[in-house]
C-alpha cells in the first residue's frame, strides 16, 4: 500500500474498532522508549502536521532555547496493543522526529537508520535483520534473585517462565511480529526469544516492542524482565544476537554463493562485508555494548567473542557464519555475537551496515577463519593471525569510538557527540564510585 493508504486503513481501523486512545513511540538516544498518547480526534492532524512536543526533555534531543520538535506517527507501524482486554482499545504508532521546518531531527535514531540503510539501498543493497533477544525473569526489580535453576532448552516443572514466554509469543504475533521460537537459555531464569527476519527498521522496531511486552507479561505475573548484560558475577551473561544478510532489490541473498571455496556458501561481497564488521567493531563497541555493566559480559567462557574473530562453528568468534542449512540461500548470513540488549537497536544496525559497506567499498580481506583451538593463544598469537581485542571496558570503548571518523559519519554529528560526552560522564562516575568488591577486599586490611 501508498503512504496514504496506509493512513486510510489507520484511519478507518480507529473508528471500526472503537480505539480511545493511540499512542506514538520514539525512543531517545540511548534507546529508552518514549511515549505519549493522542485521541482519534488528533489523528489526522498528527499524519499532516505532526504532533509538538518538548524536546528538551528528551536525554539527547535539543536544549531548552531549541526545545520544539514534531512527532510523526508512521502508519506502517500501526498496532493494536495486546493488553488490557477489559479497557477501550489501545493503538501504538511509532513516530519519526522533525524539527518546526520540516527537517529529519539529527538525534532522531530511527531517522538516522534509515539514511544509512537508504545509502546502501542506492548501491542496490537492502539490509535484512533477525535478532535473538536474551534477558532474565527475576523475583522483583529490587535485588536479582533468580526463579529457577532450569539451563539450556530445558523443558521441565524447574521452568516456570514456560507460561511467560508463551504469553509473551502470542502477544508479538498479535502484533505481526513473527517469532521463530522462545526458549529457557543456558543460565539460571536466563531466556530467550529469536524475532524473524525484517528490513532494519522493521527489525529494530520490534525489539523495542518485544523488549516493552517482556517487560510487561513478567510484571503482569508479579516478577521482573531484567535486559542487563550481565546481573551475575557467576553466570553467563545475556546478548542480543544479531543477524544481517544483503538482499538485492528482487529479494536475492547477496551473501550467498553456490559452491564456494570456503564451503560455507559466502560471497565475495559478504566476505567483504564481514572484514569491514571486524575492522570497525572496537569503534562500534561503545554502540553495541554501551554500559559499564556491558564490558562485564564481554569475558571469555567458550561463547563470548573478545576478538575480532570470524567462524562457522566456533561460537566465540565476533561474527559466526550459521551452518545449519547450507544449500539454502536464503538461510545464509552473518550472526554478530557481541551486542547486548540494552543497545540501542536503530544506532546498532547503523553502525554495523556502516561498517559492512565500508568493508564492501574498500573490498576489505578476510583473515583467517578462528577456530575452537585459537581460544588456547596468547594476545601475541592471536594479534598475529590479525584477530585484535575488543575493547575490555567502558573507557577503551570510549578511546575508541571517539577517533572514529567512521562512527561521526554513521552517527551524524549530534548523536556522535551527545554519546560521548554522556558515556564519559558515566564512565568517570564509575571510575569515582567504591564498590562492595572494594570495601571487602580492601576495608579490614589497612
Amino acid at each position: 500500500m501508498s503512504y496514504e493508504q496506509n493512513i486510510d486503513f489507520v484511519l478507518r481501523t480507529v473508528e471500526e474498532r472503537d480505539i480511545r486512545f493511540i499512542r506514538l513511540w520514539f525512543t531517545d538516544v540511548l534507546g529508552n522508549l518514549k511515549s505519549l498518547a493522542i485521541s482519534p480526534e488528533d489523528l489526522e492532524e498528527a499524519f499532516e502536521e505532526g504532533i509538538g512536543f518538548d524536546g528538551s526533555a528528551v536525554d539527547g534531543f535539543v536544549p531548552l532555547q531549541e526545545s520544539d520538535m514534531l512527532a510523526f506517527p508512521d502508519p506502517e507501524t500501526f498496532q493494536l496493543l495486546p493488553w488490557r482486554a477489559d479497557e477501550s482499545s489501545v493503538a501504538r504508532m511509532f513516530c519519526d522526529i522533525k524539527t518546526p521546518s520540516g527537517e529529519p531531527f539529527a538525534g532522531d535514531s530511527r531517522s538516522r537508520l534509515d539514511k544509512v540503510f537508504r545509502d546502501a539501498e542506492k548501491l542496490g543493497y537492502i539490509l535484512n535483520v533477525g535478532a535473538g533477544i536474551e534477558y532474565f525473569y527475576l523475583k522483583d526489580n529490587v535485588v536479582p534473585q533468580l526463579l529457577d535453576h532450569a539451563g539450556y532448552f530445558d523443558l521441565t516443572p524447574f521452568d516456570y517462565a514456560q507460561d511467560l514466554r508463551r504469553s509473551t509469543t502470542l502477544a508479538l504475533e498479535k502484533m505481526s511480529i513473527p517469532v521463530e521460537y522462545s526458549f529457557h537459555s543456558l543460565a539460571p531464569s536466563q531466556n530467550g526469544i529469536q524475532l524473524r527476519y525484517a528490513e532494519a527498521c522493521t527489525c529494530a522496531d520490534n525489539i523495542l516492542t518485544a523488549r516493552l511486552l517482556i517487560k510487561e507479561a513478567a510484571h503482569y505475573q508479579g516478577h521482573y524482565a531484567s535486559f542487563m548484560p550481565k546481573p551475575f558475577t557467576d553466570i553467563p551473561g545475556s546478548a542480543l544476537f544479531v543477524n544481517q544478510s544483503l538482499m538485492d532489490h528482487e529479494g536475492n541473498n547477496l551473501f550467498y554463493e553456490e559452491n564456494s571455496a570456503n564451503g560455507v556458501g559466502l560471497s565475495d561481497l559478504a566476505k567483504h562485508y564481514i572484514a569491514g564488521i571486524l575492522k570497525y567493531a572496537p569503534e562500534f563497541s561503545l554502540i553495541t555494548n554501551p554500559s559499564v555493566n556491558s564490558y562485564k559480559r564481554l569475558v571469555p567462557h567458550g561463547e563470548v567473542p573478545c576478538y575480532t574473530t570470524w567462524g562457522r562453528k566456533n561460537r566465540a568468534a565476533l561474527v559466526r557464519i550459521p551452518i545449519h542449512k547450507p544449500n539454502k540461500p536464503s538461510a545464509t548470513r552473518i550472526e554478530l555475537r557481541s551486542p547486548d540488549p540494552t543497545c540501542n537497536p536503530y544506532l546498532a544496525f547503523a553502525v554495523t551496515l556502516a561498517a559492512g559497506m565500508r568493508g564492501i567499498k574498500n573490498g576489505l580481506e578476510l583473515p583467517d577463519e578462528a577456530t575452537i583451538e585459537d581460544i588456547k593463544l596468547s594476545e601475541e598469537q592471536l594479534r598475529a593471525k590479525r584477530f585484535n581485542p575488543l575493547p575490555r571496558d567502558l573507557g577503551e570503548a570510549l578511546a575508541r569510538f571517539e577517533k572514529s571518523t567512521l562512527m561521526r559519519e554513521a552517527l551524524g554529528e549530534h548523536i556522535f557527540t551527545y554519546l560521548l560526552n554522556e558515556k564519559k560522564r558515566e564512565w568517570e562516575e564509575y571510575r569515582l564510585a567504591v564498590t562492595d568488591w572494594e570495601q571487602k577486599r580492601y576495608y579490614a586490611g589497612f
